[in-house]
């Protein structure tokens, strides 16, 4: 588990961390993107530090649970922005989120640790 831990981490950080630089660097495609959700540039500067964010997390002692967390908490976020406002296609924000999900359940030990639940009762 270790081995795909690493190795879906690596995966996420490369696609996160690509996202999220190009939004805060404002690759026009992206600039163009968030007009047309139509909420303000603020929410593309938002997003990227997010990503870069939850990517960072992932590389983080005990934290890999959140950072997954977080970036699929985001990736719910593009799907929906995909399905009602923007389209064509959810499915590159639908795999990124599953990927996301993975990880999380490799790492749900730090979840039950943060809440106070341990393992034995």
């Amino acid at each position: 588990m270790t081995y795909l831990s690493l190795g879906l981490r690596a995966l996420l950080t490369l696609v996160f961390v690509t996202a999220g630089g190009a939004k805060l660097v404002g690759v026009p495609m992206m600039v163009e993107g968030f007009d047309a959700i139509g909420f303000g540039q603020w929410l593309r500067y938002f997003t990227g530090l997010i990503e870069v964010g939850g990517a960072a997390l992932l590389w983080w002692p005990n934290r890999q649970a959140a950072g997954a967390s977080v970036l699929g908490g985001t990736m719910v976020g593009a799907v929906m922005t995909h399905w009602f406002i923007t389209g064509p296609s959810a499915v590159p924000a639908i795999v990124l989120g599953l990927l996301c999900a993975t990880v999380l359940y490799l790492h749900r030990d730090q979840v039950t640790a943060l809440l106070g639940h341990d393992r034995a009762s």
